[in-house]
């Protein structure tokens, strides 16, 4: 494996090509193309630990929790709620009952913006984001301030793809009720100074979320350590499986909570003429049958992580994305976005001049190599860089170089198409992708 030397260290690793067989997925082709998967900040693909976790479930423990009182429904029971604990120590949570499982990020900052933003924000008030913030983080608070009254105020980013601690800082104030921050962008990769910015909003008594989608997968997270009052994240994102992800609260603010949805589950009792008692959090905040299954293959895909161990793959993650940037380099009319080698976290974004990102996504996947081309669902960010879209590289720890190297060769030979010629400055079009490249 080469060694490559940035910012004064020299990064190597051997874990991409070691841990290729635990991947199922990754033994398909495409006609003569090997599968060559650079999407993971859209999804990660599966280890058989987790594979294996979710069939075990289905085969040994299949049953609905904390309502029967026999041998199976008890052991489900017990395997949720060891999930829950094991998910609890990956994040340094201090209590169990910290950790809510939702459907995923979107799912989680929906429930948070509809209990805690619907009670805390009123008219006048603010909500603070960042103009990094992917759609699921950005659309749940401009919602509830249009709904409530309230002002939604977007720290801009700078050039360089950041946003400056003390732009941050200037925008919070009395009015405020609720900050909302992206840990890493989806797009560029670009860490957030969270633990400062957390720092900042509560010397004002300012609450924050945290979107930790794209962090979890390449860093610890301790949320003590950051003080985060809430942080959620998906579990498709880290080799888990989809439909499955999670909100931690510190324990005074999820209690405060409101149930999101009523049903099975959320109460100690009904009748039709006294007030409802529903039960503590995480139950009152997970009404109905929860995704069992994904709660414990989500709790084996951390093990899986922390078995590779973190430095090995922050190494990996260093390794990919240096590599990334020399090869775009050294491709004429190739532009990367932001900064990506100042603290790599996976993800590379690039434009090529002249060339529409659908042609280039279409083009790469000709050759079996599956990236993401587009707004990434962060509208506002793009336009922060005044591009139509960007090509996408985000890696994962079955990634290789090879891998970044057959998409260098590819891209050389990359040409404007359909879009290019057609449609070189729109984002969306209704089109039958059966017929795209006949054009």
């Amino acid at each position: 494996m080469t060694d490559l030397v940035s910012n004064g260290k020299i990064s190597t690793s051997t874990l991409g090509e070691s841990v290729r067989p635990d991947f199922p997925i990754l033994g398909r082709r495409f006609g003569p193309n090997p599968l060559v998967y650079l999407d993971n900040a859209a999804t990660s693909q599966k280890p058989r630990a987790v594979l294996d976790a979710l069939v075990n479930y289905y085969c040994d423990v299949n049953s609905n929790i904390g309502r029967g009182y026999y041998q199976l429904s008890m052991a489900a029971t017990d395997a949720y709620e060891a999930a829950r604990d094991n998910i609890r120590r990956a994040i340094n949570a201090e209590h169990a009952d910290e950790v809510v499982f939702t459907p995923g990020t979107t799912a989680a900052v929906n429930l948070l913006a509809d209990t805690f933003g619907r009670s805390a924000v009123a008219a006048g008030d603010q909500v603070v984001v960042t103009g990094m913030e992917h759609n699921s983080n950005m659309l749940p608070w401009r919602r509830l301030c249009e709904t409530t009254g309230a002002e939604l105020v977007v720290v801009p980013v700078g050039a360089d793809g950041r946003v400056a601690i003390d732009r941050f800082a200037g925008a919070l104030g009395s009015r405020v009720r609720l900050a909302a921050v992206a840990h890493v962008s989806n797009v560029l990769g670009t860490v957030n100074p969270v633990r400062e910015m957390i720092g900042e909003a509560h010397r004002h008594g300012i609450p924050v979320l945290v979107d930790g989608a794209q962090a979890v997968p390449h860093r610890p997270v301790d949320v003590r350590d950051l003080d985060a009052d809430f942080y959620c994240f998906s579990g498709h994102k880290i080799y888990g499986p989809m439909g499955i992800g999670v909100l931690y609260g510190k324990r005074e603010l999820l209690s405060r909570l409101a149930p999101y949805q009523v049903g099975g589950g959320t109460v100690k009792g009904v009748t039709l003429d006294e007030p409802v008692a529903y039960v503590p959090v995480p139950a009152r905040l997970e009404a109905g049958t929860p995704h069992i299954a994904g709660a414990i293959g989500l709790a084996a895909a951390f093990d899986y992580v922390q078995q590779l161990g973190w430095d090995e793959i922050q190494r990996h993650d260093d390794l990919l994305v240096y590599a990334a940037i020399e090869a775009l380099h050294s491709i004429p009319r190739v532009r990367i976005l932001g900064d990506p080698a100042a603290q790599p976290s996976g993800i590379v974004s690039f434009v090529v001049d002249g060339i529409h990102p659908y042609d280039v996504g279409g083009h790469l996947d000709r050759h079996g190599v599956a990236v993401r081309s587009g707004v990434h669902c962060a509208n506002v960010f793009i336009d922060t860089f005044g591009e139509v879209g960007t090509v996408r590289l985000s890696f994962a720890v079955y990634n290789t170089e090879a891998e970044i190297d057959l998409v260098r060769r590819a891209l050389t030979t990359v040409q404007p198409g359909f879009w290019t010629a057609e449609h070189p400055t729109e984002r969306f079009l209704a089109i039958d992708p059966s017929t795209q490249n006949q054009h």
